[in-house]
This record gives C-alpha cells, sequence and structure tokens, in this order.
C-alpha cells in the first residue's frame, strides 16, 4: 500500500470516530502546548534579562568600583589602602588597553536629591556625574539639545543633561533647553543623618540637552530615566569635594574581548597605584548573565521535562487506540491480505494512521501553545509587575521541534500495534466475529 493511500485511509479512520480521535489526541496536543508555552516564557524572560543587560551598557561592559572590604584568611576585613580610583585612570586605560572600545566614569547618587525648576516646581531624582563618552558607551541617544563635551569636563562647567523622567517632571511639554535648575548636593537621607541636617545646599546648572527614553534597571531597581547627567569633574568640585571616581564603566569591543580587557585593565592599574590591585573590585556584566542563562536552562529543563509527561501520556493513548482500531478492524487487515496486501502494507497503513494522529495533534498544540504563551506573558506581566511587558517568543525552531517530536511519538507508539496487525494471518483475521 502506497504512503498516500495509507494516509486516506489513516484520514478516513480519524473522521469516522472523531471523539475517539480527539480525546486521544488531548495528550498530544496538552503536551506540545505546554512544552511551547513554557518555552515561549522562558525565553521571554531572557529577552527581558537581554534588554536590561543593554540598558546597562551591554554585555560587553565590566565596571571597576573601589572596595572598602577584602577578604583574608577567609575573613572579610578593612581595605585600608590609600589607593582611589582617578580620573587620570579612565585616560590611561583608554590610551593603553587595544581591547577596550569606550571607558568612561560615573559618580552616582542615584535618588531622593531634590531637583528644582523655575517658578517653584520640583522633583526627587538622582545625579550622575559622567564625560562626554557615556552616551557612545551606553549606546544611548540624544532626545533634544546636546550631551556634555571634553570641554564641560575640562572647565568643570554647571551644565547638565535630563533623563526624560525628570524632564517631563520638571517642565513637562515645555522645551528645556536653556532653563536653570537647582541641583542638591545630597539626597534627604544624607541631610537626615549628618549634620547638614536641616540645611539644603544646592548647585545651579543650565539644561543642555535631553536624553530619550531608556527605562528602569531590573537589577538594581533604579531608573536612567530618573537622573540629571553633569560633567565629571564638576560633580567631583561642587558635590564630592574630592577627586575620586566611584565606577569606572569599561566596554570591550565584544564580549569575547571582555576577559582580555580585564586583563589589561588591571595592568594599566597596577602601573598606576603602586602595583596595587586588591583595592578595586571588577564586576563583569556578561558573567552575572551567564549565571541567569544558566538558571533559565535549569528552569526550562525542568518545566519541559514536566510538559514532556504530557506527551509520554499522550503517546500511550496513541498506543491504546491503535491497538483498540487492530482489534476493531481485524476482518478488514484479513480481507486487504487475502486480496493481495502485503505484511509491509498493513505495517504502513496502521504505522501512517498513528503519525497523521500525532502530528494533527502536534499541528493543534502549536496553535494552543501559542496563544498559551501569550497568555502567559500577559499574565505574567500582571504578576511581575517590574516590567512593563514580558515577550513571548516562540522560534520557528521550536515549533518545528514539537511537530518532529509528535512524529516521532507517533512512530514509536504506533509500531506495535502496526507491527501486531501485520502479523495477523488472514484466515484468522477473516474467521473474526
Amino acid at each position: 500500500m502506497r504512503i498516500v493511500e495509507g494516509a486516506s485511509v489513516g484520514i478516513s479512520a480519524m473522521r469516522s470516530n472523531k471523539m475517539r480521535s480527539l480525546l486521544t489526541m488531548l495528550g498530544i496536543i496538552i503536551g506540545v502546548a505546554s512544552v511551547l508555552a513554557m518555552i515561549a516564557i522562558g525565553d521571554g524572560a531572557k529577552e527581558i534579562v537581554i534588554q536590561d543587560a543593554q540598558k546597562l551598557g551591554g554585555a560587553n561592559k565590566f565596571v571597576i568600583y573601589r572596595t572598602w572590604w577584602k577578604r583574608v584568611n577567609n575573613r572579610w576585613v578593612r581595605n585600608r589602602s590609600s589607593e582611589n580610583l582617578k580620573y587620570g585612570d579612565i585616560l590611561a586605560i583608554a590610551a593603553a588597553c587595544p581591547s577596550v572600545k569606550a571607558v568612561t566614569p560615573e559618580n552616582p547618587n542615584w535618588s531622593g536629591v531634590l531637583i528644582q525648576a523655575p517658578g517653584g516646581t520640583e522633583t526627587r531624582a538622582g545625579w550622575m556625574g559622567v564625560d562626554a563618552t557615556y552616551t557612545t558607551a551606553m549606546d544611548w541617544n540624544l532626545k533634544a539639545g546636546r550631551f556634555i563635551t571634553d570641554k564641560d569636563v575640562e572647565n568643570a562647567t554647571k551644565v547638565c543633561v535630563l533623563g526624560d523622567e525628570v524632564a517631563t517632571a520638571l517642565f513637562g511639554d515645555k522645551s528645556v533647553l536653556g532653563q536653570e535648575i537647582k541641583i542638591a548636593r545630597h539626597s534627604d537621607y544624607y541631610n537626615q543623618h549628618n549634620r547638614e541636617k536641616g540645611r539644603r545646599f544646592t548647585e545651579r546648572f543650565i539644561v543642555v540637552g535631553t536624553l530619550m527614553p531608556r527605562g528602569t534597571s531590573l537589577r538594581f531597581g533604579w531608573s536612567f530615566d530618573n537622573l540629571a547627567f553633569i560633567p565629571v569633574s564638576t560633580s567631583q568640585e561642587r558635590f564630592t569635594g574630592n577627586d575620586y571616581i566611584r565606577f569606572i564603566s569599561v566596554n570591550a569591543h565584544t564580549v569575547e574581548d571582555v576577559p582580555k580587557a580585564i586583563e589589561e585593565v588591571k595592568t594599566v592599574m597596577r602601573k598606576r597605584h603602586r602595583n596595587q590591585d586588591d583595592f578595586f573590585g571588577i564586576f563583569e556584566m556578561h558573567a552575572g548573565m551567564a549565571q541567569l542563562e544558566k538558571i533559565s536552562k535549569i528552569i526550562k529543563i525542568t518545566l519541559g521535562s514536566i510538559a514532556g509527561f504530557s506527551l509520554l501520556v499522550g503517546g500511550i493513548g496513541i498506543m491504546n487506540m491503535m491497538l483498540v482500531a487492530v482489534t476493531e478492524r481485524t476482518r478488514e487487515i484479513g480481507l486487504r491480505k487475502a486480496l493481495g496486501a502485503k505484511r509491509l502494507d498493513i505495517l504502513l497503513q496502521f504505522l501512517i494512521e498513528s503519525v497523521i494522529m500525532c502530528g494533527v495533534g502536534g499541528a493543534i498544540g502549536v496553535g494552543l501553545g501559542i496563544l498559551a504563551g501569550e497568555g502567559m506573558a500577559l499574565l505574567a506581566v500582571k504578576i511581575v509587575k517590574i516590567v512593563p511587558q514580558w515577550p513571548a517568543v516562540i522560534s520557528l525552531e521550536w515549533i518545528l521541534i514539537s511537530v518532529l517530536v509528535s512524529a516521532i511519538i507517533g512512530i514509536f507508539f504506533g509500531l506495535y500495534p502496526a507491527l501486531k496487525a501485520s502479523s495477523l494471518a488472514p484466515m484468522e483475521a477473516l474467521r473474526k466475529d
């Protein structure tokens, strides 16, 4: 019997027992839909992590920071090194590290700072001291005006660039360019817990630009759009009162270049700081992402395994139905053999019927899986309210894998009933009531 004819017979058998066929396919449908939905949510979480890494500067970024504690003989002790990160380190790294694409300072006061606009409008936000390379390193576009320039850093000018939230809170839809604002030196927390309690020190700045919306960092919980960016030298002179840099943000050319870039940076730092390298630490963006990737894979494997049991149950249901079909159609099998059908023809007939049933169930499962993935993504946004949207990532690869697995299940669980049918003797089959 040819494959096309076998497929025709299989489809006819499914049509003649619609309800039984649907109930038999239910395990395959649920299994495929569950696997696809869980993969979609898992890959969506991975996409969110990647997007968050891009907000922070990309997976090719690592950050150098001053450490105040170090581990000695399995216990933490105070790091009493007199060395500190300085702007000269940034210039040296940019000049001597070929694996480094961009390097920029970050002197932040993340939140709780009072910022006032003319007319008394005010908001609580943060400020960050940066240089001209910051937007390039962060791949961040301007919305209006200009960004901090090298001349601003050199002269410690009192200019600022506003994040989208700060600009909207202070000026609404009005143009902010050329406006003068006041920025407090410290957050409310600092004022409440230090000698400056009750006294508010502010500095006046001219707004020279605004940035495109960036969003909130899931990892650290603060919004890039709720920051005012000022020259790093101005932050040192007017706010911190020293020439230290709190963070040095370094971008390698590629993620693969990060280890080499780190070694180059360490070499530069040792030369500049009396061969000391225990006063600073390095946070690697891609290392954190790799850990999240491992967790994501474990979750996907676990959830996929659970959903895979539905496919196993569905396969057993297919085998059960095919065994029943063989019993019901014993006389048909005997008649076909008596008319010249070979054992291979009977085997292919029932095997094709099993594969078609699993294939149809898999196709229905794919459709339900896509819908379920979208529905679960909408539900995830309401449950996990830290993200505005949760993408349901369903790739063509996983759809093809699901359909292929369904076909394999049809072959595996349909093989025994098909072999049983093909082994029936024609005379015995015809005598069957």
